[in-house]
């Protein structure tokens, strides 16, 4: 069936009521747009879960402070509408803020402990306003499936966590990184980068790669990251905002590899752009 493209609450609960009652499974991918093969594996776990999926496409103002790129952020709808034609995906919801935020919005979500570290401690504006918009999106579509990437593991966690809290009655499911050929996260943030830069930012994930080998050979990571963070240094970045182990679950800070599921995660500036990026790791 053709992608429809609605952009008011209104008009997609009336689309969206003839699928629930027929008991259609309904999922949703919410994005930001300036979409890419990474949202597209997203939509096709969604897919495999559910009859029909939603994409949003909309830029959150409540989860960019103001020195950040909200006003530069890539809008390309055109263009996100012909990948969605192409995975198959059912519905396009582009709202304005209007829609999200109607006049005289006095409401925001938060979640307390999972938003505090990483992201947390840098953005602290962050999280309200990804839980904020996510809570407003599972109300207007009533999806019985959620798809989120890992590559942002931490709002996986937090909106997770959220949904659960609330009972919006949503299962929140997580699909693993996609990456270019050399290692890099995909990103809708890696079109800000130069064509040196581009090349450099592979750094990032073997940092990660090179760091998980030493922890899984028994070093701690007190010991491991002073030569990680000089190598991203020397290979173009910033100071990392954080290089951290975390308990996979709770983002409790670890040290060293206990047999239980833990994730490293990173965060640093290449130029002007801030990358992201984490994997699991296990003691094997």
């Amino acid at each position: 069936m053709a992608l429809s493209v609605v952009r008011t609450a209104a008009a997609l609960r009336a689309l969206l009521a003839p699928w629930r009652r027929e008991g259609t499974r309904i999922g949703l991918v919410a994005t930001l747009g300036a979409l890419h093969r990474g949202h597209a594996v997203l939509v096709e776990r969604a897919l495999a879960a559910c009859e029909r999926v939603v994409v949003s496409v909309f830029v959150n103002p409540t989860q960019f402070a103001p020195h950040e790129d909200f006003a530069r952020y890539p809008r390309t709808e055109a263009a996100d509408a012909a990948l969605l034609e192409r995975v198959d995906a059912h519905v396009l919801y582009a709202p304005a803020v209007e829609e999200i935020y109607p006049p005289g919005d006095a409401t925001r979500v938060t979640v307390s402990g999972l938003t505090e570290p990483l992201e947390g401690a840098i953005r602290p504006h962050f999280f309200a306003g990804v839980a904020t918009v996510c809570a407003r999106l599972f109300c207007q579509v009533q999806p019985d499936v959620t798809v989120f990437g890992e590559k942002d593991y931490q709002q996986l966690l937090v909106v997770r966590r959220m949904a659960r809290d609330l009972g919006l009655g949503v299962e929140v499911i997580g699909v693993p990184t996609v990456r270019e050929p050399d290692g890099l996260a995909l990103s809708s943030r890696n079109a800000y980068l130069s064509a040196a830069e581009r090349a450099a930012a592979p750094a990032l994930h073997r940092t990660l790669q090179e760091v998980a080998a030493g922890l899984r050979d028994g070093a701690a990571m007190a010991a491991l990251r002073p030569d990680a963070v000089r190598g991203l240094v020397a290979a173009g970045f910033s100071e990392p905002d954080y290089l951290d182990l975390r308990d996979a679950e709770t983002l409790a800070p670890r040290d060293r590899l206990d047999g239980a599921p833990a994730r490293l995660l990173v965060a640093a500036r290449l130029g002007a752009t801030r990358l992201i990026d984490n994997i699991p790791v296990q003691r094997a």
